[in-house]
């Protein structure tokens, strides 16, 4: 790990988790014209998102990450974003109004296609064929030619991850996150929902201090933050070929930066010291992150961040725990202790998902959304007994009206989960769990941190 790094030095490194292409000289062929493509993000953006990492890293912010689990082909359009955007800005309005903390917005999006899976092949029947991987590898419909890893996939990828940033950009920077628009983000499946009457008190009491603020000469066209957000992406970094194509040197620094999304992070099943995946990202100047699992020892952890963040950068090292809300007491303690006795600069973020999910009765994987919150609550007392800061949450949501988690205002059982489950990979909240989780984090951050002035709130 000590030796001299490049975009390609994974190579020589041991890899799990990676398909078999059958065709390599055309998957050598996409990665060469990825290559050559124009960088999705800029070093720029991705240095401003570490700065204001930073400041969540010090116990003054807290951080919002959210989106799909695994992003598909053929539900690629502007309303899914638009309605995936307005249900995490409202998200975003809760915890920085009602938890009256600065908030940092990443998206799990334009990027997220590959998933990790606990076995290579899927048997249904006789037939055995590779496991589904995310669309940017193979498809999901079990048939042969659809589960052969296609590298053509790649450009697709690409193509959907311009398009879907392109668009995020103009909602973030043209108009639409304008605070002013407050009431006109709830979608519809809030419309007749406990949580979006609370969110439109909400929306209340804001317009209302806007009102305030406008007669005191601030407005959006003065108050450019009034008036816009700053949105960043990620995903998971699994695909280290499609990641090494686009990892390119930034002219004002000389660093090298992963531009396939503004973070990436590693998985908890490629995580291991001596393998690819860190390998990889050691060398990338990107903001990261690690997901930190049940089998994760302290003194592996402290190997790992030796690694990944060996100048201590505050905003450089995210560490996302996914225990499972029975486990997390068991595990968490003693990270926390080890690392802060160590003085490591990290930001701690929890997973409430990937560690509650169970096969329901009905025979579909669901993650029940009372075991969720407990996680998320657990992982917040936790922190206060230990006196470190409970620096952000990691969530697998939708804008969509899904019944893929149990629980809820609504009460979703294992009988609802058939009326619509159209996930392609894990279960995600739909847009009323995921508002009720924010208001449930924000009435926590009011009474433990401390508030910061009005100005700091909305620009995160």
């Amino acid at each position: 790990m000590a030796g001299a790094w490049t975009p390609q030095s994974w190579r020589k490194m041991p890899i799990v988790q990676v398909p078999e292409y059958q065709d390599l000289e055309m998957l050598a062929d996409v990665e060469n014209r990825l290559s050559q493509f124009p960088p999705l993000v800029f070093a720029g953006e991705a240095r401003k998102l570490q700065r204001k990492l930073a400041r969540v890293a010090r116990g003054k912010g807290f951080l919002l990450q959210g989106g799909d689990c695994a992003e598909s082909f053929a539900e690629h359009s502007a309303d899914n974003i638009r309605d995936f955007f307005r249900v995490f800005l409202q998200m975003a309005v809760v915890l920085t109004f009602a938890g009256g903390q600065p908030l940092v917005k990443i998206g799990r999006i334009a990027g997220q296609f590959a998933k990790p899976r606990s076995s290579d092949n899927e048997t249904q029947g006789d037939e055995i064929l590779p496991s589904y991987r995310g669309d940017i590898i193979n498809g999901i419909d079990f048939n042969k030619s659809e589960r052969t890893p296609d590298p053509q996939r790649q450009l697709m990828a690409y193509r959907q991850s311009a398009a879907t940033l392109n668009l995020l950009r103009a909602f973030a920077m043209g108009g639409y996150a304008n605070l002013e628009h407050v009431h006109r983000w709830t979608v519809g499946a809030l419309k007749d929902s406990p949580h979006g009457d609370r969110y439109n008190a909400l929306a209340e009491r804001i317009t209302e201090s806007l009102g305030f603020m406008r007669a005191c000469g601030i407005n959006p066209d003065t108050a450019p933050q009034l008036r816009q957000t700053e949105f960043f992406t990620s995903h998971e970094a699994l695909l280290l070929g499609y990641e090494e194509a686009l990892t390119r040197i930034d002219s004002t620094s000389g660093h090298w930066y992963a531009t396939s999304g503004h973070m990436l992070w590693i998985g908890d099943r490629t995580r291991q010291l001596d393998h690819a995946h860190v390998e990889f990202f050691r060398g990338i100047k990107n903001p990261i992150g690690l997901k930190c699992g049940p089998t994760l020892s302290s003194s592996e952890l402290l190997k790992l961040i030796d690694i990944l963040d060996p100048d201590n950068e505050p905003g450089r090292l995210t560490l996302i725990t996914r225990y499972g809300a029975d486990a997390i007491g068991e595990h968490l303690p003693q990270l926390l202790r080890d690392v802060k006795r160590e003085g490591r600069n990290v930001i701690w973020s929890c997973d409430p998902m990937h560690g509650n999910t169970i096969k329901a009765s009905s025979n579909f994987k669901t993650r029940p959304f009372d075991r969720i919150l407990n996680e998320v609550r657990s992982f917040m007392d936790i922190h206060k007994a230990e006196g470190t800061h409970a620096g952000g949450v990691h969530v697998e949501m939708t804008g969509k009206n899904v019944t893929e988690c149990t629980g809820g205002a609504y009460a979703l059982s294992d009988t609802d989960l058939h009326d619509r489950y159209h996930t392609h990979c894990d279960p995600r909240l739909n847009a009323d769990q995921a508002l009720e989780m924010a208001f449930q984090i924000a009435e926590h951050l009011k009474k433990e941190q401390p508030a910061v002035p009005v100005s700091d709130l909305y620009a995160g």
